[in-house]
């Protein structure tokens, strides 16, 4: 798979004026504000789905919502990623096997997703709520490893220290100290960057963790699984369907992490305690 990374006039965050009221005053300051924009994915030269996205990995972003919404089985399948700039928003091209392709016709999004949307373009039932084969995933986290990765995520949330405007999804391997973060106005977009950029490096997904600044809902869940990632960390609170979808899957599911409590929903057996 070849990349052309190109430099988009689309940046991820834009410093404005703005008049700031604290104290019982009136100051003009500066302030960041995180971008959105239309990012509009095409395979084979058809249009497929637009997003609201912050225009940064977006690579990333589409080899990761191309495995995780199925359009393709495997990285391999996907032959070039080419980003483009337009006066509208932005294009990315994905090229794939023509047999892939063609699946397409019958998923009927070609709808637009809004920056909070995980199911943008669903046209049935059975598209939207899909059960992946059950995660497979011997993966042991320590309650160490567990608060390690929730002080790391906060460092290396770069927009979001600036903007206060964006999600983050962190992938950790437990006993390792990198951490590879991806940021998105949406949510479901960030864990979408952070998989491609997993999937493209050739990591195994079944040997670490996804911690996300977010609610786990349904989508994040599928998304998850859908990949063979065992665990799932929110900071927020899961949905119901996204705890019966994790059962299901066999993934351990935990919401509002904190540094001195968290919630297991499903499969605890992969949390070791001291």
């Amino acid at each position: 798979m070849s990349m052309l990374d190109l430099d988009l006039g689309w940046p991820a965050y834009r410093v404005i004026p703005v008049q700031r009221w604290q104290d019982g005053r009136i100051e003009a300051k500066e302030d960041a504000v995180a971008e959105e924009a239309p990012v509009a994915l095409m395979y084979n030269g058809e249009p497929h789905v637009v997003m609201l996205a912050t225009p940064l990995d977006l690579e990333d972003f589409a080899l990761g919502f191309s495995l995780t919404e199925h359009i393709v089985s495997s990285v391999q399948e996907v032959e070039t990623i080419r980003v483009f700039q337009r006066s509208e928003g932005i294009e990315v091209r994905v090229r794939i096997p023509e047999i892939r392709c063609e699946s397409l016709e019958d998923k009927g999004r070609n709808m637009t997703g809004r920056t909070g949307c995980g199911l943008c373009g669903a046209a049935t039932l059975k598209q939207a709520i899909r059960h992946p084969s059950p995660v497979v995933s011997n993966v042991s986290v320590t309650l160490f490893d567990l608060l390690k990765a929730l002080n790391a995520l906060h460092i290396h949330q770069r927009i979001n220290q600036l903007t206060g405007a964006v999600h983050a999804a962190a992938w950790i391997t437990p006993g390792q100290s990198d951490i590879l973060v991806r940021e998105d106005v949406g949510r479901h977009n960030a864990l979408d960057k952070l998989i491609g950029c997993l999937a493209r490096q050739g990591t195994d997904f079944s040997r670490g963790l996804v911690v996300v600044t977010s609610r786990a809902s349904f989508e994040m869940v599928q998304k998850c699984a859908m990949v063979g990632i065992g665990m799932l960390v929110a900071i927020s609170a899961p949905t119901g369907l996204a705890v019966r979808l994790a059962h299901e899957s066999q993934m351990t599911l935990i919401g509002f992490t904190r540094d001195s409590s968290h919630v297991i929903y499903s499969h605890p057996e992969r949390m070791v305690y001291p």
